[in-house]
């Protein structure tokens, strides 16, 4: 009997952050599935502030895996990196006619899963039907005898030209 080896997958989280997860959701989205260091450059030139706190639990990530398991931090890919919603601050603040307005204060959790790069499954090949090149498809054209009105008679100046 063969043993296979195990799947390493090292993970690092950060929990309770101060962006809304919907922000931080569409930064991770650009570091899902690549490798670690084209995801730290991603992230290096993201300009949203959800970037930063996600570049440090990649790199907390990936000194847990040099650290714990003896990889090499170069060679790992994001195999999985979402954000999970946390719990939520409620503020008060102060309206016109003594009324009051909440103030949601959101919270979310990030996490960030790395495995080695030779675990990493590889894409499909693609078949040869996708290969070729798929014209877009356009609406049907309109029938030009069926569609058209009747024609007008020509006018007393065209009538004159065509008599002539």
């Amino acid at each position: 009997m063969v043993a296979t080896p195990e799947k390493q997958e090292v993970r690092a989280e950060a929990k309770w952050v101060r962006i809304s997860p919907r922000k931080a959701r569409l930064v991770v989205e650009h570091i899902r599935g690549r490798s670690v260091p084209e995801a730290r450059t991603v992230l290096a030139f993201t300009q949203r502030a959800a970037a930063r706190e996600i570049e440090k639990v990649l790199r907390s990530a990936v000194s847990n895996a040099e650290a714990n398991h003896g990889l090499i931090g170069d060679d790992l890919v994001v195999s999985a990196a979402y954000v999970d919603e946390g719990p939520t601050i409620k503020r008060w603040r102060a309206r016109a006619r003594g009324r009051v307005a909440r103030i949601r204060k959101r919270t979310c959790h990030i996490t960030v899963k790395l495995v080695p790069s030779e675990s990493r499954p590889e894409p499909a090949a693609p078949s040869a039907k996708v290969e070729q090149e798929e014209k877009p498809k356009r609406a049907p054209r309109k029938r030009a005898a069926a569609t058209k009105a009747p024609t007008k008679k020509p006018t007393t100046r065209k009538k004159k030209e065509a008599k002539a």
